[in-house]
């Protein structure tokens, strides 16, 4: 293809054949707001049953508790401030086209890929979660993850291979029976919940500030960050099906604004009624924290822990199941733009990005089978998404005060201020990462630079200008030519 102009921006834009967008499409007006909540939901819900609770371990219920809230209060503003830009510039990109915009390309695609490393990344820790729970209920007499991780990604890619609606709305009957549970799981701990419970676990006295409240002193507090996250990690998702919503300016911020509220009740029923019923100390380094809190506060296996058991897996599926519809469509948006090869973005006659869909699939298969290590890769996940919160709540920022008449069908409550709690609430975000697991941290950085070298020495001069996310920068670089 032939080089159609050098931007100022300092990217260039390739000449594509006139059905380039035609190979590359989403199946528009498949999705409503409810669907887009439960899209939400399930993004998160699996970070309920199972990963909080080793907060505990690392801050006490103190240490956990202020940081939920700190990170709840960092979610809430950023949900509010990407409702404003989802509604304003609704692209499959998401986050790398709202960054697109404020940015410029090295700040959307560097945001896009924090995304894109974030959502790659945690399918492949929670299949190995699955497969861990599918051995310990003896399921299928299975007793290596292997089958279970395989059966999974070929069963639910294939789902989405499918059809959109068709896959969210499976995704909201597996979401809506893992809310079930959490339910069940709240009214059984309700009558057993004891204030004394909360501080059960043994104060390091030798840790700064330390308490019955804050039992490793004020550095738990950061040490938990992380897993405060992971009550809330990945509804930020939501936006990315921009282009398959019925009405994005409406649908958008209804959807991702009624799944945090969903997620913040949860959230609060979760961390106080689990550890307040069974004990903190209890249940600190569990694997499977809601049923164990139900056999200690019960005095042993009850039908209620084993449902919850069976049920925790569908909330695993649940994220499984909704992150590779993120992951797909990150991967779309950017192929689709040229930042990363072109043909990842193609689409079926079902208009669903199969290629998308299947190569994260086989690289996420083969680092569950290799390694075996969910928490590994969960905080490789939960270190690229602090990355592109900082970058995104920047976007909201810099968009609010470059561009103050672009069309705004939802305006985030409190403006720039709102995004600026979320930005620095952020930035503490991908410190405390470091405090919790610095290689994968290092891990995450070093990929991060490699795509960064990508773009800055091959795809920047090779992008899509006829792309929705590039295309008003493609209009006002023309303007400015023929001024």
């Amino acid at each position: 293809m032939a080089t159609e102009r050098h931007r100022p921006s300092g990217v260039e834009y390739d000449a594509v054949n006139a059905d380039y967008l035609d190979h590359r499409q989403l199946q528009s007006g498949s999705v409503g707001w409810v669907l887009l909540a439960g899209l939400g939901v399930a993004y998160v819900i699996s970070g309920d049953f199972a990963g909080w609770n080793f907060g505990l371990d690392e801050g006490g219920f103190g240490g956990l508790l202020i940081a939920t809230v700190l990170m709840a209060i960092m979610y809430t503003a950023m949900v509010l401030g990407l409702a404003e830009l989802a509604s304003a510039i609704p692209v499959a990109g998401a986050g790398y086209g709202f960054a697109r915009r404020a940015l410029g390309p090295l700040g959307g695609f560097a945001t896009g890929t924090a995304i894109l490393i974030e959502y790659a990344i945690a399918p492949a820790a929670i299949v190995v979660f699955i497969g861990g729970y599918v051995e310990a209920l003896g399921l299928f007499g299975l007793t290596s993850g292997w089958p279970v991780y395989l059966a999974c990604y070929v069963i639910f890619v294939g789902v989405h291979l499918y059809g959109v609606g068709e896959a969210l709305k499976l995704m909201f009957a597996i979401t809506a029976v893992a809310v079930v549970a959490l339910v069940l799981f709240a009214v059984a701990m309700i009558p057993k919940f004891d204030v004394g419970n909360l501080g059960d676990i043994a104060v390091d006295t030798s840790a700064a500030g330390s308490s019955s409240f804050l039992p490793f002193g004020f550095a738990g507090v950061i040490a938990a960050f992380v897993y405060g996250i992971w009550f809330f990690l990945a509804i930020e998702g939501v936006p990315l099906a921009a282009e398959e919503a019925r009405d994005p300016k409406k649908d958008m911020p209804r959807g991702i604004i009624a799944g945090m509220m969903a997620l913040l009740v949860f959230a609060a029923l979760i961390l106080v009624l689990a550890p307040g019923g069974a004990g903190a100390e209890a249940i600190r380094a569990s694997d499977n924290p809601l049923p164990l809190a139900l056999q200690e506060a019960y005095g042993g296996n009850t039908w209620m822990s084993d449902f919850v058991n069976y049920i925790g897996l569908a909330g695993l599926v649940a994220s499984f199941f909704s992150i590779i519809f993120g992951y797909s469509r990150q991967l779309f948006a950017l192929s689709r733009a040229g930042y990363l090869p072109r043909s990842l973005a193609l689409t079926s006659s079902r208009h669903t990005p199969w290629v998308a869909l299947l190569v994260p699939a086989a690289i996420g298969f083969l680092l569950a089978a290799i390694t075996e290590d969910g928490a590994l890769m969960i905080n490789i996940a939960v270190f690229g998404a602090t990355v592109s919160y900082v970058l995104m709540m920047l976007s909201h920022i810099v968009l609010r005060r470059r561009e103050p008449d672009l069309e705004r069908p939802y305006r985030t409550p409190g403006g720039t201020a709102t995004t600026g709690v979320a930005l620095v609430l952020a930035c503490l975000a991908v410190v405390a990462t470091f405090f919790v697991d610095v290689k994968a941290a290092g891990i995450t950085a070093l990929v991060f630079l490699a795509f960064l070298a990508y773009f800055w020495f091959y795809s920047r001069h090779r992008l899509v200008g006829v792309a929705p996310e590039e295309e008003f920068d493609a209009i006002t670089s023309a303007e400015s030519e023929l001024r």
